[in-house]
């Protein structure tokens, strides 16, 4: 067995991703090979999407999801996407099943070249969350930074998306907060046992939501899927907005737009938006080394 693998770097509206092709192989893109990667400008990444053999009937591949300090991750809507583009220029196909530690995710590319990721269905239950305290309702749960009389951020909406989420509503532009301060802290609240995202949201409009995260095991990052997800349920479970808005990626790069629509009929939440190829190579999965291909040029096919 050859140590390296064929890897292409990505990104959803500048969520940074590494697709890493493991199909045929029985080993795993280890911890280590994810931080030795993430220390480098030219591959550092929120995500690893790494695609392996299908395990399950029916499905196309299981993703093995990495963020960049080698913990695990759930889920990831922005890696998807870019797992779906990657697949699809390969194959030619539009639409993919996938299995994750999270479940099945079903996602297609549309013919304007968005492609759409079906999320599943969230979960409020708070103990499946998990949060570390009972709470009935967890549209709003008590949990402040700052003062006491004069809270900075307080009250989250709290959900799962197959991953912890804590969304912060705020009355101001989200880019005017210190995300980068309180990220952390937040992050790491007693409140959640296993870590949360953390997201501040401001609603623009009834349809339309301006978000900026802090991703658990990754740190501040220019966009997030499933938080975007959190984010725009929440906004309709509190009667913010409908159960369809679209959501301004406040520090992505460039500015991007994603639309979340949370289906009445099934409750699962669809998320559409765009993937980008930047470049491939080969890595060694074990290790992180890594070589770009002589060939890959900042525009052309995102096949693996």
């Amino acid at each position: 067995m050859s140590n390296t693998v064929e890897f292409a770097v990505m990104n959803g509206l500048g969520n940074k991703i590494l697709v890493v092709d493991m199909r045929g192989r029985a080993d795993k893109v280890t911890p280590q090979a994810a931080i030795a990667l993430n220390a480098h400008p030219d591959t550092a990444f929120d995500q690893i999407m790494a695609i392996h053999d299908p395990k399950a009937a029916g499905t196309d591949a299981w993703i093995d999801i990495l963020n960049c300090d080698g913990t695990k991750a759930q889920a990831c809507g922005n890696g998807t996407r870019c797992v779906v583009q990657a697949l699809a220029a390969e194959t030619g196909r539009r639409a993919f099943t996938f299995q994750t530690v999270a479940g099945i995710l079903n996602a297609q590319e549309n013919a304007d070249g968005t492609i759409s990721v079906d999320m599943g269905k969230p979960v409020f239950e708070w103990d499946k969350i998990p949060l570390s305290e009972e709470f009935y309702d967890t549209s709003r749960i008590e949990l402040q930074i700052g003062p006491i009389d004069a809270p900075i951020l307080h009250s989250p909406s709290v959900m799962s998306m197959g991953n912890p989420h804590a969304i912060f509503w705020v009355d101001r532009d989200v880019m005017s907060f210190d995300l980068e301060r309180f990220g952390p802290l937040l992050e790491n609240h007693p409140m959640f046992p296993e870590r949360a995202n953390i997201t501040l949201a401001q609603v623009t409009s009834p349809t339309s939501l301006r978000t900026r995260t802090w991703e658990r095991g990754a740190g501040l990052t220019l966009a997030c899927g499933s938080a975007a997800c959190a984010a725009a349920v929440s906004a309709a479970r509190t009667g913010r907005t409908g159960r369809t808005v679209t959501i301004n990626v406040a520090s992505a790069t460039p500015p991007g737009i994603l639309t979340i629509e949370w289906r009445e009929r099934d409750d699962h939440v669809v998320m559409t938006g765009p993937a980008e190829w930047e470049w491939s190579g080969s890595v060694d999965p074990s290790t992180g080394l890594w070589s770009r291909d002589p060939d890959s040029q900042q525009a052309g096919s995102a096949a693996l």
